[in-house]
């Protein structure tokens, strides 16, 4: 029998919350987790990895080309997630290694049920106003104003497996006028939720409320530039548990700075970890939270069931789901 040893990289939750994952995963070889950091180079990561054929990774750091050129034997990358964008799959082929995620539907309802509590946390001032309780200055709460979103305009940037659920939770949960944008829309859903299928420009310039949830690719980074900003209504509010790299960080602190932008919540980073010194943990009109979205009971257990599910599969050498390379 084949010799497995088993990286966990870079995930806090795995095993954490159901620990018999990971004795399931110690009853076939060696495990160990790593934490790295997310600019590690792919030479310095294959060679601290030397040794261990299979590999349950987080969103970072990059597995990219370099890695895979240096690495020994992986038989098996078993993203803890649903993107695979920190993973070069054609490396990843090439050098003999399967690439699997975790299938959309065991996220969707959790990143998108975030996506709509980070919005709402921003738009009621939530954490702004707890912290002035905490500090008895009960006195401040005329300054927590807000908006209903109900009856407003919302525009989805993204209508997959995740923005679809958030544009029918807008849709039908404040009764707002939906827009949505994605080169792919299924259009049977669009219509079946009332969704006007827009172009991004219109989108902007008309929402009152905007989620990101696009996939990160050549075409959507940077989506939003200082262009975007200028056709946006001025007060607008935009949620992103997508990837933070859709937009212009210069950009999204101009457009607040002079009131585009009424508020910010995002629970995606350039850099992760992120600490208080940056500029959006800092502004008084962003809602920083670290990466949590899929932090639901249910979509963790589901999360690492699928990786679990994904080596044992393999060792058995049985069919592996959802596999990207």
């Amino acid at each position: 029998m084949k010799s497995y040893k088993i990286a966990i990289v870079n995930s806090s939750s795995f095993g954490k919350y159901f620990p018999q994952q990971l004795e399931r995963l110690k009853k076939i070889g060696e495990v160990e987790s790593f934490v790295f950091d997310n600019d590690i180079s792919g030479k310095d990561l294959a060679k601290a990895l030397n040794g261990f054929n299979i590999i349950i990774a987080s969103v970072r750091p990059f597995f990219n080309k370099e890695f895979f050129d240096n690495k020994d034997e992986l038989l098996l990358l078993s993203r803890h997630g649903i993107g695979f964008n920190n993973v070069d799959v054609v490396a990843a082929k090439a050098h003999g290694t399967v690439v699997t995620i975790v299938p959309a539907l065991v996220e969707r309802d959790a990143v998108a049920e975030n996506a709509v509590a980070n919005l709402m946390a921003l738009i009621r001032r939530t954490v702004d106003s707890q912290e002035a309780v905490k500090n008895n200055e009960w006195s401040k709460r005329a300054t927590f104003l807000g908006i209903n979103v109900t009856g407003k305009t919302v525009g989805v940037v993204g209508c997959g497996n995740i923005g679809s659920r958030v544009a029918e939770i807008l849709k039908f949960g404040y009764n707002a006028r939906l827009l949505v944008v994605d080169p792919k829309i299924d259009q049977a859903w669009a219509k079946k939720v009332g969704a006007e299928v827009v172009d991004l420009d219109y989108l902007l310039s008309h929402a009152d409320v905007i989620s990101l949830n696009a996939s990160l690719n050549e075409t959507s980074k940077n989506l939003l530039k200082d262009r975007e900003f200028s056709l946006m209504k001025k007060g607008v509010y935009i949620t992103n548990t997508a990837r933070a790299e859709l937009i212009e960080q210069d950009a999204i602190l101009k457009a607040l700075d002079a009131g585009i932008v009424a508020g910010y919540a995002t629970d995606v980073m350039y850099s992760e970890p992120s600490f208080n010194d940056h500029p959006f943990v800092k502004h008084s009109k962003i809602l920083v939270t670290p990466h949590t979205s899929a932090y639901a009971i249910e979509c963790l257990q589901g999360m690492g069931e699928k990786c679990v599910a994904d080596v044992e599969n393999l060792i058995s050498n049985k069919p592996l789901e959802s596999v990207v390379s």
